[in-house]
């Protein structure tokens, strides 16, 4: 069950992808508070001035002002919408602190990297990030009765679930109302792009080759008018901060690392890989190879949401032919896990490999012979890769 705290004399900043639930939270929150609480939302057809955060702020304080000294609560959602929102509520905010105006202030924005940029640049030290991230294994065995193939398949969307007994539906839905919304309206639509065609080509080879290690070049040779390489991190980075697809780094063992020229490939949530495949969950299950990647994005996909809330970070390791599916460091712990999609006894020359170079780290099998991967997807990633 998702939680949120009551709000103390900061900014409480809730970001995540589109359909993880924040506004859900949010309104289960205020239905269970005992303040006087005011929620407006910026995401309108018609777009929204700074002067629209102010007349919602001036109202929430006209309501704090008549419930005395506990004050009240105001949410803004979508503020990243907002041209120029974080000075304004920095300005608002400031004048707040000083009068001792009791009201407290929840954000919710489903652009990340926008918000972490307002925050930055005008709200430094008045703040506290949650960030929500795609729902886990449990909670949509929980919510909706799913079985782990279902998870593994159908992805993380809480929306999306009903559509899932009528698979072209469901796919529709993700490519209408996910993907497409994501990409037009979070990336496209608020942030500078000169080749918005370029970004979608980039975001298809994302769930196309999840779970795959591809070059920049490699990109660049299936790519038209694809630019170049810094152009290709740079959209890569953009679908990150939506929640779509991220690009894991190569783990050097060093404090300082460079942006590798071969990034992993892998979405954050499977949905949009299976979305576009053409396939359904039983096609899917008899195709052994596009399984496999299924398996390795899940497990992918539930480390890679937790790297993004900042419980852990994660990269890939290659050397050579020897490679490791994911390392994962949390604190001085450095973790490799190797993903298995059978009960095959293949040998894993990567794991030895890795050992032999950092022979202080601890390695998991996922699946196959190790732990099983419902176990793994059920339980915090920290619980994995953290010792006491």
């Amino acid at each position: 069950m998702r939680r949120l705290k009551e709000p103390r004399r900061f900014i409480q900043v809730i970001t995540g992808a589109r359909q993880v639930g924040k506004t859900t939270l949010i309104r289960q929150v205020l239905d269970q508070s005992t303040l006087k609480s005011r929620y407006a939302s910026a995401d309108e057809p018609t777009l929204q001035s700074s002067q629209w955060i102010t007349q919602q702020w001036e109202a929430a304080r006209l309501e704090a002002k008549d419930v005395g000294r506990r004050g009240s609560l105001l949410v803004l959602d979508e503020i990243q919408k907002i041209p120029h929102w974080s000075e304004t509520v920095k300005h608002l905010w400031d004048a707040d602190s000083s009068s001792g105006m009791p009201l407290k202030i929840i954000l919710l924005g489903s652009a990340p990297l926008l918000i972490q940029r307002g925050l930055t640049e005008s709200l430094a030290g008045r703040f506290e990030i949650l960030h929500l991230p795609h729902w886990s294994y449990l909670e949509m065995q929980q919510a909706f009765g799913w079985t782990l193939d279902q998870f593994m398949f159908y992805g993380s969307y809480p929306g999306a679930a009903p559509l899932v007994k009528d698979p072209n539906r469901w796919a529709r839905y993700v490519k209408d109302a996910l993907i497409e919304t994501t990409i037009s309206r979070d990336v496209l639509l608020l942030t500078r792009v000169d080749k918005p065609a370029l970004l979608r080509r980039v975001f298809e080879l994302g769930c196309v080759h999840s779970s795959q290690i591809l070059s920049y070049q490699k990109m660049l040779g299936q790519l038209q008018d694809a630019g170049n390489t810094t152009t290709l991190a740079h959209y890569l980075d953009l679908l990150t901060g939506a929640g779509m697809v991220t690009g894991l780094q190569k783990f050097t063992g060093g404090a300082v690392r460079q942006r590798a020229s071969s990034p992993k490939l892998q979405v954050l949530n499977t949905a949009l890989m299976s979305a576009q495949c053409g396939l359904t969950l039983t096609m899917a299950r008899k195709d052994l190879p596009f399984w496999g990647r299924i398996v390795e994005s899940a497990v992918g996909a539930h480390l890679a949401n937790a790297s993004a809330a900042g419980a852990i970070a994660l990269f890939y390791w290659r050397d050579r032919n020897r490679e490791v599916d994911f390392v994962v460091r949390a604190g001085r712990t450095v973790t490799v896990l190797e993903v298995k999609s059978s009960r095959r006894r293949d040998s894993l020359p990567g794991i030895e490999a890795f050992a032999a170079t950092f022979p202080k780290a601890r390695s998991l099998l996922v699946g196959g012979d190790g732990i099983p991967i419902e176990e793994f997807l059920s339980k915090p990633v920290e619980h994995w890769v953290t010792t006491s």
